[in-house]
């Protein structure tokens, strides 16, 4: 290959890309664990436990069917979105129609990636939050589309100023997201926030899209739904909702989730799905229908007990050295401040995580790879048992960090 080649391999809209942040903190680790070190991971959010028996059980069934040996619809087997649907309106009083409102995606990430492919066109504005989720931005790059960010800060509880966006972009964007619980600050929001999210959308004609992955990860009330606002309607509001299994049911590597909204805001991702994927595993998606039936069975509020039991570790440990922080309503995230440095203010949350991991074996996830405003925050993931985050906070008290 030559070096012309070679240096051309990759395209414009690859590199224009700023690396994966969890790519990084891979690369770190692995190199720590290399070394021999006893390397305590709070980084990255992948459930520790097991996906609960009865949702194996059901997998182990439905993969003898022969049916299931078949590419199944690329918008999701029937029984996959009825179930959907009933958990919508068990779960959140919405009433949805599994064939003219669901679409099942394989894993949340899928969706939320290729939802600006369906909807949005080279030079549109797309509208994501920041800190935020990386592949709001990295979707609606792909797409050709420019981004303006929406930027969450501490002062409104990481939520959007919405009405501080220009009347210029907002004149040209095509799509907003919205993800409540929030990855990565813990932010919840109740129901007025939607509808005047959904105003704000409806006044601009832009989709308005939400990323409620953390549904069912929560401690003190449930969160809700966007389509739970009073001005919510599936059929004339044009907007998108996206609900993963992954969490609530510790399947991530399943990859199982759909997405509820609009018919033809559905349509528009079903396909692009249908031109870019053969659909998920049938035997897969009839675990996921189990799951989503059983989505108030002892196992999985048995988990929201652990998060809390985890939860009620971290964030006093995280106090007794400095780091202010408040405890989360729901996910399995705790968003604190970095504790002083030298100067007696807030550490830099890349020097912070850099010497937690070199000094505690301990890693973090810093604030500053989620964009400027969250540059003195660090996340943890709660996805260790409750003896190795205890263990972790004690090794971060022992570091000096004003030194």
């Amino acid at each position: 290959m030559t070096a012309r080649a070679t240096a051309t391999i990759r395209s414009q809209r690859l590199n224009a890309l700023p690396p994966y942040l969890f790519v990084e903190i891979d690369r770190a680790k692995r190199a720590k664990i290399a070394s021999g070190a006893d390397v305590i991971d709070l980084g990255v959010g992948d459930p520790d436990r097991p996906t609960p028996s009865f949702i194996i059980d059901a997998l182990a069934e439905a993969a003898r069917d022969p049916a299931n040996h078949r590419y199944p619809p690329s918008i999701g087997t029937p029984g996959f979105r009825e179930s959907a649907a009933r958990f919508m309106k068990r779960r959140f009083g919405v009433d949805a129609d599994p064939d003219r409102h669901i679409c099942q995606c394989i894993g949340s990430k899928d969706g939320i990636a290729h939802l600006p492919l369906a909807v949005v066109d080279p030079g549109d504005v797309v509208l994501a939050p920041r800190p935020g989720y990386p592949v709001y931005q990295s979707g609606a790059a792909f797409a050709g589309a420019e981004v303006f960010d929406l930027r969450l800060a501490a002062d409104t509880g990481w939520t959007p100023r919405l009405q501080d966006v220009p009347a210029t972009i907002a004149s040209r964007a095509k799509l907003i997201w919205a993800n409540y619980p929030n990855n990565p600050t813990a932010a919840c929001v109740d129901v007025a926030f939607f509808e005047r999210y959904i105003a704000f959308a409806d006044r601009h004609g832009i989709i308005a899209a939400s990323d409620l992955a953390y549904s069912e990860v929560w401690f003190d009330q449930p969160p809700p739904s966007m389509w739970q606002a009073d001005n919510a309607d599936l059929d004339t509001t044009l907007g998108i909702e996206f609900h993963s299994l992954s969490k609530a049911f510790n399947m991530t590597g399943w990859r199982c989730a759909f997405a509820v909204g609009h018919p033809e805001v559905i349509s528009a991702l079903a396909a692009i799905k249908g031109n870019c994927d053969s659909g998920q595993f049938g035997a897969i998606q009839h675990a996921g229908a189990v799951a989503l039936d059983h989505y108030d069975h002892p196992d999985v509020v048995a988990m929201r007990d652990v998060y809390r039991q985890r939860r009620d570790v971290v964030v006093p440990g995280l106090r007794e050295f400095g780091c202010a922080v408040e405890n989360p309503r729901a996910g399995f995230f705790v968003w604190a401040r970095c504790p002083p440095g030298p100067d007696g203010e807030p550490m830099d949350s890349m020097a912070f995580a850099a010497r937690a991991l070199e000094e505690a074996d301990v890693v973090l996830v810093p604030g500053a790879g989620f964009g400027p405003d969250a540059a003195t925050f660090f996340r943890i993931a709660l996805t260790v048992e409750v003896d190795r985050l205890a263990e972790a906070m004690q090794r971060l008290k022992t570091i000096d960090f004003r030194r």
